[in-house]
């Protein structure tokens, strides 16, 4: 598969496109949803979730551009302004969904770097795919950037971006965050393209992970399988060059969230939510996007025996558990849903009662407004992932939790855990010990819970979303010198 040049049509396009940006942020989807309006014509708004959430802001205070996908396959659109923000929507084929997004993103790498909690499938055609897309995000992003701009790239599906941009456009400075864990040498050297994923990677100058650990993983790999010399978070290339591999765990708009938190609106609608659920004394809450990655069977099922066992009255605590839909094309997912209908349904025929099912599940999406009012409407938020490489829910959890009243239990597993070592943290394998630290959560003392709560605001409010964007720009707008080095002929 050959790749001249700038060979994109449209990328030759973008050449001649007058809103060139200073600053550009690379990443497998626009930070958009389509609207339909009532007279049938079609409009943008900024979507929910954590990369939107982490970047918006920055981007509309650098001023810039965003690079990605609209979500529809075969579809070609003109860059747009959507408050302040320029949007530029890269196409992507019908069997690329399938082959690159479906397939090499979410079904080799995706289980491959959550501690293969599914079976990774490794197919030469997926690969294809995605190097043919990732090079076509690599022409977008030299297209668009000005001489010497900043370009940000985002996350697992756009490993490739930073060398294929960099042969492209060797004088911008460029950088990638990976939202997802990195997994250890093991799990990593399963893939069969390990060693153009890590070369692609070291394309950037500065290269993020969520935790020490992460960064660790990759800089031993580049040593073990590239060859490079290292040194602690640095590597050495031979160009030359010396890029960086630290931890900057991601946050959220703290401020923001204590503040929707806050309103009277909020509080009304956290006690109409409790007014639903028949008032009891203690709410428990689980929000995770549908995926096998996020220990929905095992919290709830730990959930459930502890009412079955009598240690909790469905009277008394109520489990609410919202899991918006996820890669529904997706056989795995798919399942899962079918194994979590069948759990709630037979948790709830067994100890549940007339109008009071012990477990509500809602299979939906919500505004953060309504998430919001979820969060102060729980008294113990539950976040269990078998591994995840932060979760900005129990971030989201904390900063709504203003009074310092609450109590959250998280999985070891969680990046999060790293940085909220006051929370009421569990192996979430271990159901029986899961099923102790729930109880110790709902009836520990105030006092307690509040101690807590009060050190995990401090970490939250303090390392905002601001604070993790700052920090990582200025690390990658820090220019190093040519090392100069021997490094070690690769072996």
């Amino acid at each position: 598969m050959s790749h001249a040049r700038g060979s994109s049509p449209v990328a030759k396009s973008l050449r001649g496109h007058e809103d060139s940006a200073s600053f550009v942020v690379v990443a497998n989807r626009l930070p958009v949803d389509r609207v339909q309006t009532p007279d049938g014509s079609t409009t943008w708004r900024t979507s929910p979730g954590g990369l939107v959430t982490a970047l918006e802001p920055v981007l509309r205070k650098q001023g810039g551009a965003w690079i990605g996908w609209t979500g529809a396959a075969d579809e070609e659109l003109e860059p747009f302004d959507l408050e302040g923000i320029q949007l530029v929507p890269l196409p992507i084929r019908a069997q690329e969904v399938e082959e690159y997004y479906e397939g090499f993103s979410n079904a080799t790498l995706w289980p491959l770097y959550h501690d293969v909690i599914a079976t990774p499938e490794f197919h030469r055609e997926w690969w294809d795919s995605y190097v043919a897309v990732n090079h076509r995000f690599a022409e977008y992003a030299a297209a668009i950037a000005e001489k010497d701009a900043v370009v940000w790239v985002q996350d697992y599906q756009l490993q490739l971006v930073p060398q294929m941009l960099r042969e492209l456009r060797p004088d911008l400075r460029i950088g990638y965050f990976l939202h997802v864990p990195f997994p250890p040498a093991e799990l990593f050297t399963q893939l069969p393209w390990r060693r153009r994923i890590l070369e692609g990677l070291l394309g950037a100058d500065l290269i993020g992970f969520q935790t020490t650990g992460a960064a660790q993983n990759f800089v031993r790999l580049v040593r073990m399988r590239v060859g490079n010399k290292t040194h602690r978070d640095t590597i050495y290339l031979d160009d030359g060059r010396t890029v960086m591999a630290k931890a900057f765990p991601i946050s959220i708009d703290s401020n923001a969230y204590e503040e929707l938190a806050r309103r009277p609106s909020t509080q009304a609608r956290a006690d109409e939510i409790r007014a639903s659920l028949g008032n009891p004394k203690f709410v428990l809450l689980g929000v995770d996007r549908l995926d096998y990655t996020k220990g929905m069977p095992q919290r709830l099922r730990a959930f459930g025996e502890l009412a079955q066992e009598g240690l909790l009255d469905p009277a008394d605590a109520v489990f609410v558990q919202v899991a918006p839909p996820s890669r529904e094309r997706v056989d795995q997912y798919r399942r899962l849903r079918d194994e979590i209908d069948r759990l709630v349904g037979r948790i709830n025929g067994d100890v549940g009662r007339i109008g009071q099912p012990p477990i509500t599940y809602l299979h939906s999406s919500y505004p953060r407004d309504e998430m919001a009012a979820l969060y102060r409407a729980a008294d113990v938020m539950v976040v269990t992932p078998l591994r995840d490489g932060m979760n900005l829910v129990a971030k989201e959890y904390v900063a709504c939790r203003y009074e310092e009243t609450g109590a959250l239990v998280l999985s070891e597993f969680a990046g999060a855990a790293a940085e909220l070592k006051q929370a009421y943290l569990v192996n979430p394998y271990d159901i029986n010990g899961m099923k102790a630290t729930m109880l110790k959560a709902i009836t520990d003392p105030p006092r307690e819970k509040a101690k807590r709560m009060r050190a995990m605001r401090r970490q939250v409010m303090e390392h905002d979303i601001d604070k993790w964007a700052q920090n990582f720009l200025e690390d990658l707008e820090t220019i190093r010198e040519p090392h100069g080095k021997r490094t070690r002929p690769v072996g």
